[in-house]
């Protein structure tokens, strides 16, 4: 039951973002909920084999080069999912950034109502 409040949470966030974003393109309800699964299954598996590939470059740039990572997660998610579109590399940061805050924003509210 958890696991689905977040992934509800976590789909409320994509098409939220993709509304006010303008390099971001979701068709519906159903479509941001998948892209939600997806990015979450992809962060689950494949971003931690990047992190450890790319460790140096990542302590070069202090950690900044992880925004490039989550870019890229959300890139491959785009060419997986049909009726999800993201326009560029730069959008994409943005995207994970801006999905980043609304996620902990959400979740934390979640945490509050347990309280």
């Amino acid at each position: 039951m958890k696991l689905l409040t977040k992934l509800l949470l976590n789909a409320i966030a994509v098409f939220v973002i993709a509304y006010f974003l303008n390099g971001v393109h979701v068709d519906g309800y159903i479509t941001a909920f998948i892209v939600a699964v997806v990015l979450s299954v992809l962060n689950l598996f494949i971003k931690p084999i990047l992190i450890i590939l790319t460790l140096p470059i990542t302590i070069v740039t202090l950690g900044l080069f992880l925004l490039i990572i989550n870019a890229l997660i959300i890139l491959l998610a785009d060419k997986l999912i049909d009726g999800f579109s993201v326009n560029s590399i730069w959008i994409a940061v943005l995207f994970s950034i801006l999905l980043s805050v609304l996620q902990s924003i959400l979740h934390s509210l979640l945490k509050d109502d347990k309280k």
